[in-house]
């Protein structure tokens, strides 16, 4: 398994799901969005594995966040996803081409 957790440091569902590999003993490599954000293929390998809707945050409180719904096309929701990774839901967890958006021990469970 390769095991990617993409979160925000004071994100309590990142650091529940660092903890839920941790006990495990899976090996994870963390990834602080809020400071190195997302490459464009891990974005793309996500959104494909999950849906650009579950990506966005309900709860995200940027100015950005009331604007999203209105944009046009998903790529320039996508776009402006990536320029603001403040608006995307966390944890975002992957393994290879899998992956999930929020805590979902269930699905991480079919992994191992």
């Amino acid at each position: 398994m390769n095991i990617q957790i993409f979160g925000k440091s004071k994100c309590f569902d990142t650091k529940k799901a660092e903890r839920y590999f941790k006990e495990r003993r899976v090996k994870y490599q963390s990834v602080d969005l809020l400071r190195y954000g997302m490459s464009k293929g891990e974005f793309t390998s996500v959104c494909r594995a999950v849906g650009l809707e579950a990506m966005i945050d309900p709860k995200a409180k940027d100015p950005d966040a009331a604007m999203l719904p209105y944009l046009a096309s998903d790529e320039a929701k996508m776009e402006k996803l990536m320029e603001n990774p403040k608006l995307l839901r966390t944890p975002i967890v992957r393994n290879g081409k899998q992956a999930t958006v929020g805590y979902c021990p269930d699905v991480w469970k079919t992994w191992e």
